[in-house]
C-alpha cells in the first residue's frame, strides 16, 4: 500500500504492476539507473533516463503527467522524485526499486530516451 516518505508517495510492487497493466496516459514510468544496470535487467517497456540527465531534461518534462521513478533500490529514484517535486512536477518513487520487483525483466537498451518527446508517444 502506498505511503508518503519525505513528501513523496512511495509506490510498491503491486501498485506499479497495476499502473503498467492499465496503461494510464497520465502516468509515465522512468528508470533512472545507469545504462549498464538497465542493459543487464529492467522492467519491460520502461524507458531509461539516467539520474545524471535530469538537470538537462527537467524543463522538457510535462507538468500534466505523473512520473513513477525506478532505480535499483529506491534511493536514487527517491532523490529524482524529490528533484522533480521541487520543480513542480508530480513524481512518485518505486519503493524498493528493482530489488523488490520480482517479476518479468528483460535485457538490452531498446528504450533509452535520447529525446524527451519519446516519452509521450
Amino acid at each position: 500500500m502506498a505511503f508518503i516518505q519525505d513528501g513523496v508517495k512511495q509506490i510498491e510492487q503491486e501498485e506499479l504492476k497495476e499502473v503498467l497493466k492499465t496503461g494510464s496516459e497520465k502516468v509515465v514510468v522512468i528508470d533512472v539507473r545507469e545504462r549498464e544496470e538497465y542493459n543487464a535487467s529492467h522492467i519491460p517497456g520502461i524507458p531509461l533516463i539516467p539520474m545524471s540527465n535530469f538537470p538537462n531534461v527537467i524543463n522538457d518534462l510535462r507538468t500534466d503527467k505523473e512520473y513513477i521513478i525506478v532505480c535499483r533500490s529506491g534511493n536514487r529514484s527517491q532523490h529524482v522524485a524529490l528533484f522533480l517535486k521541487e520543480h513542480g512536477i508530480t513524481a512518485h518513487n518505486f519503493y524498493g526499486g528493482m530489488l523488490s520487483w520480482g517479476d518479468e525483466v528483460q535485457t538490452g537498451l531498446e528504450n533509452v530516451i535520447t529525446d524527451i518527446s519519446q516519452l509521450y508517444k
